[in-house]
């Protein structure tokens, strides 16, 4: 099974803007148990932003012949080897990739369903999300769908309170012992910190245990109709940052970036009935880069 085929996108690139806004409009508009409203500035932006999406898709799948990421690998995790791979041992600052790890302490040692009313300390990190404010009292669930589908720092920050800040990293730290990523440290919860490093090599390991263990995080990063009410009553729609998440052949995966850690990607994708993790690190363009990947592996 062909991954994607140029003449296809373009061929199917107006009918796919077409059933964009027609599916957006639908989840506008439909009906919602809560008694919230969108603004008619809200849609727009919903609309543009979708199309946006499939914009950066269609734009980048030919833009790289090779891929130019400091580091990278392609693992086929049906027998763990290594199909494509550069610098796959060196390591870099990973930037928000670093949730996935999070996620994964989050889902072995937290029940989803168990509450936790939110807190400055809490919210201290950059980027903060308008949802979540002091006094909230909100699921590890819904934190956890935040943090993997729009990266949000806050939510990071407060999966760790479940089990005390300090004891989540070394949680976090103790999984990467455990599934062999030698060369990968935490120092924070989020990716906010430069010292959080890994190497491509380790990622696919984390992202491997990831599909075969806890595929529901996986399933998270392909949400695009996660929302909560603010303190109006407004619902607002946390926008997905995962890149891929409209491709079939995008099983799941988390994106970073940081200015000094440029761009990161940690992902699995069928390609030709196989999974394929693919990990970028240090990338100018990481959309480009695993489109060139991915070509190479047909």
């Amino acid at each position: 099974m062909v991954f994607i085929l140029k003449y296809v996108i373009n061929k199917y690139m107006k009918q796919k803007i077409i059933l964009i806004i027609f599916s957006i409009s639908i989840l506008i508009f439909a009906p919602r148990a809560e008694a919230v409203t969108v603004s008619s500035a809200q849609q727009i932006e919903i609309l543009q932003q979708e199309i946006s999406v499939l914009q950066s898709l269609i734009s980048n799948y030919n833009l790289y012949q090779n891929p130019t990421a400091g580091a990278y690998v392609a693992v086929d995790l049906s027998n763990n080897s290594v199909l494509l791979q550069k610098n796959a041992d060196k390591q870099f600052s990973i930037a928000s990739v670093t949730k996935l790890m999070n996620a994964v302490v989050s889902v072995e040692n937290i029940s989803m369903d168990q509450q936790i009313t939110l807190t400055e300390e809490m919210l201290l990190p950059m980027g903060q999300t308008p949802v979540l404010y002091s006094g909230l009292k909100i699921t590890a669930g819904d934190l956890l769908k935040a943090t993997i589908i729009q990266s949000s720092n806050d939510s990071a920050e407060a999966l760790s309170y479940f089990l005390g800040k300090e004891n989540f990293i070394g949680l976090m730290n103790k999984k990467a012992k455990e599934l062999g990523m030698s060369n990968t440290v935490y120092y924070d919860t989020n990716g906010l910190n430069l010292n959080n490093k890994s190497t491509a090599s380790d990622l696919a390991k984390l992202i491997s245990y990831v599909y075969k263990n806890h595929p529901q995080i996986l399933e998270i990063s392909r949400i695009n109709d996660f929302w909560l009410p603010d303190q109006e009553g407004n619902m607002m729609k946390f926008e997905n940052g995962n890149n891929f998440y409209y491709l079939g052949e995008f099983i799941g995966g988390k994106g970073g970036f940081l200015t000094e850690a440029k761009q990161t990607f940690d992902s699995v994708f069928n390609v030709s009935g196989r999974p394929i993790a693919v990990a970028v690190l240090y990338s100018d363009n990481r959309v480009a880069d695993i489109f060139s990947i991915l070509r190479k592996l047909r």
